[in-house]
């Protein structure tokens, strides 16, 4: 009887240890699990911290965070409830929430000079008053930001000519740039995120958790000069793109520090964008002495080139030796002021990248002045204005998104009194020579979410073109693939877009006997290569000393492409002492490609040309 007994009691204890060691098995893996998944949650918190650009405080918070779970977990969550540790780990995450609320960026002006700078610079004197900048660490160029041009375009100031700045007390501290221009802006993360996926080239930085301001009142101008006492030095002013919706002075690629370094000024402002600089209506025409409407963006950069002319000489630059330049919906711009009557006389030559206004019929930020009273009445519709007093009334930050309707230069008979093309057919413009060009796949950042293939391929040549061109389009371009389809969407969007524009322009200009040198940028990197914009960080010299997206042909294209830029700047020629020969163009179409070959070539897309030209009746 007791070996039956001691016999089950043995079984029982086997079954119990089996069980306990079953049980110990699962707190162990329960252990290994919240870790892991600890570990992950905290890398996705640093992560957002970064990317967000959120202050110290989030990253010490977060910090504190996961030491208490840490705790909480070992010291009381081991025994509980699944649903008790469930709640845990909720709350842990609704508190992070809280913290990247009170950790949210701030808005701060961007510095002329990122980092340790050399210094103050000496006090120069303006037509407004005195003026102090900042030099870069190594003392070599001083930059000077900020600068106001014109009277702030705000309140009954908006939707009208822009005045002279006013004169100001004192020594104006001229050390961080002014807002960016009115425009809407996307949260931290999302800049972070197209960084990364789009430019490849993002950095970790724990000086950058910050947030650059908007605002109307952002009609100033920054200038970049070689330090020292030079005189009569060339001076370059640049008109940034953005589509005439957004954009800044201040971005890196093109920097005036590369230039500056060289021997040149370099000036950039910011002007009004979207609805606050190229609104039209009636009633706005009938309040300007001079009739005008629509084209507010481009008078604030007349008067950025009336500053300049009569204050470059205080920076040590020559008057009367200035070079616009502009990309994209820069570059627009600056081919419309080529025909501007009140841009006569402030600058000699002009630099066009990707980008003009030319054409018969311009593919972009260019409309007639009947379509953009159109679009006017309808953003007065939709804010339920009666009249542009009341639309005055409305806070910039509500009339920023109308800027989907409002990013085209118009004719209003005023700034312009013609369309370009009219006017170059009559031998009438302002500049001497142009150096300008584009981009192997321009449009390739245009059709990331539209992209052609097999299926949609020819709906879309015969939508865009009709017949009898689409029938010759789809001719010129087969397509047997969807990567084939996708290539030659490519390359006739870039074509439309953009070059056809330049082709036009090169044309326009022999026919008025001036100087044009047509560049065709090819190269490729690890960043964005031949896309548009790609070309900018090479012509203006800025390409980073301690980028890896860059090898050493690439700084050496940047060397060939700057100094063809700086030639042209001083003497209205690219040509110098140990550059390949850039030949003036012959109006063909030839260009000097740039990229891993550096020479004159047969300019492409010269079959579709002739299609466009047919089309829109050059």
């Amino acid at each position: 009887m007791s070996k039956k007994n001691s016999g089950k009691s043995g079984n029982k204890n086997v079954e119990s240890g089996a069980n306990g060691g079953g049980k110990g098995v699962k707190r162990a893996n329960r252990g290994i699990l919240w870790r892991v998944v600890l570990v992950i949650l905290s890398l996705i918190f640093a992560c957002v911290l970064e990317l967000g650009k959120h202050t110290l405080i989030g990253w010490l918070l977060t910090a504190a965070l996961i030491a208490a779970f840490i705790i909480l977990r070992i010291k009381v969550l081991g025994r509980r409830k699944t649903i008790v540790r469930l709640a845990a780990w909720s709350g842990m995450i609704v508190t992070f929430a809280l913290i990247l609320w009170i950790s949210w960026p701030p808005v701060r002006n961007v510095p002329a000079v990122e980092g340790k700078n050399g210094g103050e610079t000496s006090v120069i004197h303006v037509s407004q008053g005195d003026l102090t900048g900042v030099k870069t660490a190594d003392g070599a160029v001083e930059v000077f930001a900020g600068i106001p041009y014109a009277v702030p375009p705000v309140g009954e100031m908006r939707w009208k000519e822009p005045e002279p700045a006013k004169p100001w007390e004192g020594v104006l501290k001229a050390d961080h740039f002014a807002p960016m221009s009115m425009q809407t802006t996307n949260l931290p993360i999302y800049n972070s995120l197209t960084q990364i996926i789009g430019y490849h080239d993002y950095k970790i930085s724990f000086t950058d958790n910050y947030r650059p301001p908007v605002s109307e009142d952002s009609l100033y101008l920054n200038i970049w000069r070689p330090a020292g006492d030079a005189k009569d030095l060339p001076v370059l002013v640049y008109v940034h793109g953005g589509s005439l919706q957004t954009g800044q002075p201040w971005y890196g690629d093109y920097s005036g520090e590369g230039l500056a370094r060289q021997g040149v000024i370099v000036v950039n402002m910011g002007y009004r964008l979207g609805i606050f600089g190229f609104f039209a209506d009636q009633e706005l025409a009938s309040e300007s002495e001079h009739g005008t409407t629509g084209n507010y963006g481009l008078l604030d950069q007349i008067l950025a080139l009336k500053w300049v002319r009569d204050n470059i000489a205080s920076f040590g630059g020559d008057p009367d030796n200035v070079t616009l330049s502009g990309e994209s919906a820069g570059s627009a711009c600056v081919s419309a002021l080529c025909t501007s009557p009140l841009a006569k006389g402030l600058f000699r030559r002009v630099v066009g990248e990707s980008s003009t206004v030319t054409a018969p019929e311009p593919a972009h930020s260019f409309r007639a002045l009947e379509s953009a009273f159109v679009a006017g009445s309808m953003t007065k519709k939709r804010f339920g204005a009666a009249s542009v007093n009341q639309l005055r009334t409305v806070s910039a930050d509500k009339l920023a998104p109308e800027m989907n309707y409002h990013h085209h230069i118009t004719i209003d008979g005023y700034v312009l009194s013609e369309t370009p093309y009219e006017s170059y057919k009559k031998g009438i413009h302002n500049e001497e020579a142009i150096m300008h060009g584009f981009n192997k796949e321009e449009a390739a950042p245009f059709l990331l979410f539209s992209n052609a293939n097999m299926k949609n391929y020819e709906q879309k040549i015969r939508a865009f073109f009709k017949e009898p061109y689409a029938s010759r389009v789809l001719e010129m371009f087969p397509a047997a693939s969807d990567a084939q389809a996708k290539r030659n969407w490519l390359d006739i969007n870039t074509v439309v877009l953009f070059t056809y524009g330049h082709y036009c322009w090169e044309r326009q200009a022999k026919a008025a006997g001036i100087p044009v040198y047509t560049y065709y940028f090819t190269k490729e990197n690890g960043r964005l290569g031949s896309w548009h914009s790609g070309e900018e960080v090479y012509l203006y010299g800025n390409i980073p000393k301690d980028s890896n997206l860059f090898g050493k042909d690439d700084r050496y294209l940047s060397g060939i492409m700057s100094g063809y830029f700086v030639n042209f700047i001083r003497n209205g020629d690219p040509n110098g002492a140990g550059l390949p020969v850039w030949p003036d163009g012959d109006g063909t179409g030839n260009v000097l490609e740039l990229g891993d070959n550096i020479s004159y070539v047969k300019g492409p897309y010269e079959g579709l040309y002739e299609i466009l030209d047919e089309m829109y009746g050059f």
